[in-house]
């Protein structure tokens, strides 16, 4: 049995507002881990979100299905599925009908305006863990209010714990604030080579995707189709790459997209390749959703996993190819910097405070052997009326394209090795970035969320006064 297992009639019921645990989102993979790797501790109940929800108002009972899947003989996951988060008529039903012990919740803050306008009713009772990430800096002043309405932060990346204790200031103390990276599996993404069971498969997959075509270097990138990923300025970066090579290797190439060719959200893609590359077939367009295998494999067939983002809180597809023992290219941003392992001058993994809040200007360069990190070249300051202000750290294309060549020229074997490396380090103890390491401190975080939760009164009396300017309070140039 696993280790901290408790009866299903001792544990601790939590409300997870989330997406639809059993979904393909990154929040839905996630979640399910979550839940998958802590049933044996707690009960839980999702209220799992999806667009036009066609199961919306049912209670559906996904207790023998975790059971089958995490091997725990009495787990206990009931889902309610809603079109969005929900709203406080909802919660307030859940807390009476569920009587769960804590409310756990992730994702933007903007989904959750309503959740925090109620936190004083909800913090009477159970205590609110929020599992939170923030793209970029400068710090965000306007969610104080938000970080300010949980009894636990628990940050995604480095930067975002950084983010927490900076907005929150003084008032950091009261609140339990850690780093949890997101984890993956390390039984669903894994290396595979000649000896493995698997090696059939994946020769049969690579058919699919290549026809009969061998090509000696593959770059992959899987996400969606928006913006902010600037898949346009890899397939430039791309075009200009094979610009450098002789007419003998242009061919020996391939990139690699898992993404919807045109989306809304993003672009044409078809119509980028078309500018770019004319009628040269090696961008080849992954479409459509695969299985957890499937991805494993589309890992496996690349040489690097490709991530050039100007604005990424995570980059759950670096994590995922570091896991199958693929190396990652990305811009240094976000998540992302975290998952290069940049060290400071006594070999330690970066940690980030109000001097020296991002690595994203090179200030280490210093980083793990599997990553190829390419730094903004400028970063630019947008917003709106909910999110005033925040940076998009961009990468030059050129310089992107120097970087594909950079893992094109290195050999397959320093490429091996690279690949080893990732796996060994995501997998540690150091990284936490396994599932394993994950759903660990999670339940570290949570215990002692519930064991010293000190109830808030039913109401305080306040003074309104003017609200106080806040500058910035971290260097922006460092």
């Amino acid at each position: 049995m696993r280790k901290g297992y408790l009866p299903k009639e001792q544990r601790k019921k939590i409300l997870f507002l989330a997406d639809d645990i059993r979904m393909s989102s990154g929040i839905s993979t996630m979640a399910r881990e979550i839940v998958l790797g802590t049933c044996h501790k707690y009960n839980w109940v999702n209220i799992g979100a999806a667009i036009n929800h066609p199961e919306q108002g049912k209670r559906i009972d996904l207790s023998q299905d975790t059971s089958n899947r995490s091997g725990i003989p009495d787990a206990s996951v009931f889902l309610y599925p809603q079109n969005g988060y929900g709203d406080s008529t909802l919660i307030r039903k859940m807390l009476k009908d569920e009587k769960p012990h804590a409310i756990f919740f992730f994702t933007d803050p903007r989904y959750w305006e309503w959740l925090f306008q109620i936190e004083n009713e909800i913090r009477t009772k159970i205590p609110m863990v929020y599992l939170n990430i923030w793209d970029n800096l400068p710090a965000p002043m306007y969610n104080e209010s938000y970080y300010e309405s949980c009894d636990t932060l628990l940050a995604i990346s480095k930067q975002t714990e950084n983010i927490n204790k900076i907005v929150l200031g003084e008032k950091a103390k009261d609140k339990i604030i850690a780093y949890v990276p997101h984890g993956i599996n390390e039984e669903q993404f894994f290396p595979i080579d000649e000896k493995h069971e698997k090696w059939e498969n994946l020769q049969q997959a690579k058919k699919e995707l290549f026809g009969d075509k061998e090509y000696k270097h593959v770059f992959f990138f899987n996400s969606r189709n928006i913006r902010r990923k600037a898949i346009s300025n890899l397939i430039a970066a791309y075009s200009i790459f094979k610009e450098t090579l002789p007419e003998t290797e242009k061919n020996d190439v391939a990139l690699v997209l898992h993404t919807q060719p045109i989306d809304d959200n993003g672009t044409d893609l078809f119509a980028v390749r078309d500018l770019f590359l004319g009628e040269d077939s090696s961008v080849i367009f992954s479409g459509g959703k695969l299985s957890t295998e499937g991805m494993n494999f589309l890992y496996n067939l690349a040489d690097i996993t490709v991530l050039p983002s100007n604005a990424e809180g995570w980059g759950l597809a670096l994590t995922e190819s570091m896991m199958a023992g693929t190396m990652i290219l990305a811009n240094v941003t976000g998540g992302m910097q975290d998952q290069m392992r940049f060290e400071d001058e006594n070999g330690d993994w970066i940690k980030f405070n109000s001097e020296f809040p991002s690595n994203h200007y090179g200030t280490y360069k210093n980083h793990g052997k599997w990553a190829i990190p390419i730094f903004p070249k400028v970063s630019t300051l947008v917003g709106s009326p909910t999110t005033p202000y925040i940076f998009e750290d961009h990468v030059d294309f050129k310089e992107l394209g120097l970087k594909l060549k950079q893992s094109y020229e290195m050999s397959k074997e320093d490429i091996l090795e690279a690949g080893k490396l990732a796996r060994k380090w995501v997998t540690s103890d150091e990284s936490g970035m396994s599932a394993r390491m994950m759903n660990e401190n999670i339940i570290k975080h949570m215990d002692n969320t519930i064991d010293n939760f000190i109830p808030r009164r039913k109401f305080d009396f306040i003074k309104i006064d003017s609200l106080p300017i806040k500058k910035t309070q971290h260097k922006l140039l460092y």
